[in-house]
């Protein structure tokens, strides 16, 4: 387990370091699509709701931006809230803080027990996180944005809608890279190849 934490780490860092060390092709996006599927069962308390949903989360790093993408029906209790939380000790289990914006996402639909969602955040403002998220990932947005990135890399962020029948969390899954995505987050070994070269090679 501890391994596919440092393994999402390493990728993500080698995505960031492949633009950094001005390879000869013109940049361009990475988007890496993420998804989960939302229930009660895969709640940190598991629980016997009906309710059921999707979440796409879509990272690009070089707009550094994500899309929230969420469809839910048939909850027992009306939505409070919904975040993107993030990064627990493990891929795929257990419960950590919330990682974007308070008190829930920007429009997402209140007192409600199904809906849709759709909205992009700009990963460069400091709007788009949980205060404390930042402070404790490097004080600056633009850490923060790599811990995010690291975190959903490493299968370690997840999606969690809260409703007033359960304030912790009512609905929630795991989001796991797509598999159209798994090549581009291979991508970022061959960025960190790079990157070490060209440090090499200056020395």
């Amino acid at each position: 387990m501890m391994k596919q934490s440092l393994l999402g780490s390493t990728l993500f860092a080698g995505l960031l370091s492949a633009g950094a060390v001005g390879m000869s092709t013109p940049a361009t996006a990475t988007v890496i699509e993420y998804r989960a599927l939302l229930s009660g069962p895969a709640e940190a308390t598991p629980n016997n709701s009906p309710g059921s949903g999707t979440a796409e989360v879509f990272f690009d790093d070089l707009a550094h931006s994500l899309r929230v993408v969420i469809n839910y029906s048939g909850l027992l209790g009306t939505t409070t809230a919904a975040h993107i939380h993030c990064c627990t000790a493990l891929p795929a289990t257990g419960a950590v803080g919330v990682a974007t914006q308070l008190p829930s996402f920007a429009g997402f639909p209140l007192g409600v027990q199904a809906g849709s969602y759709d909205l992009t955040f700009d990963l460069t403002q400091a709007a788009s996180y949980n205060p404390t998220f930042v402070t404790n990932n490097g004080g600056s947005v633009a850490s923060a944005e790599a811990a995010l990135g690291a975190g959903l890399a490493a299968r370690r962020a997840y999606v969690n809608i809260h409703t007033n029948a359960f304030p912790s969390g009512e609905i929630r899954g795991f989001l796991i890279p797509e598999p159209a995505s798994l090549g581009l987050l291979g991508l970022g070994l061959v960025g960190l190849a790079a990157a070490r070269r060209q440090r090499g090679s200056s020395r």
